[in-house]
């Protein structure tokens, strides 16, 4: 008799699939937003720059629709500031890098920082951060409560 195996629940609305690397994507995400936190603090070359570029890119391809699908209908506020972050995303990726002077890593810049948000979205929605804590959340003790 052969023995049934179940894989782990996943969280309503997510896909199967393998989850989003959020570790990767924040490490990502940190080298466009403060170039100086990374071990080689030296300015990033235009090579290094475009493939930032398309790392950052490649995320946001990922995580947009992961976000999208966890979401499903929203009926939370929480889900539609996800919704609206999610919306930004694709915005962010739809425009080219301006034709001036650090235009690719003001582009990364940009994308880092909408990447940034959506996978904090992204951990609260999948349940792993709760809401209560999520980053820019003020909803902690009011002042006539401590």
């Amino acid at each position: 008799m052969q023995e049934i195996t179940h894989a782990p629940p996943v969280p309503p609305g997510l896909a199967a699939g393998p989850p989003p690397d959020i570790e990767l994507m924040r490490e990502t995400a940190a080298i466009a937003l403060d170039p100086d936190a990374v071990p080689e603090a030296l300015p990033l070359s235009e090579d290094e720059v475009s493939e930032l570029v398309l790392d950052l890119v490649a995320h946001l391809n990922q995580l947009v629709p992961a976000v999208e699908q966890l979401i499903g209908e929203p009926t939370k506020v929480d889900q539609y500031c996800a919704l609206a972050c999610a919306g930004e995303a694709r915005r962010k990726l739809s425009r080219a890098a301006a034709p001036v002077a650090g235009g690719e890593m003001a582009r990364a810049r940009r994308l880092a920082r909408v990447l940034d948000a959506l996978v904090t979205h992204w951990e609260q929605l999948a349940g792993a951060i709760p809401a209560a804590r999520a980053p820019g959340n003020d909803s902690g003790p009011q002042p006539d409560q401590v």
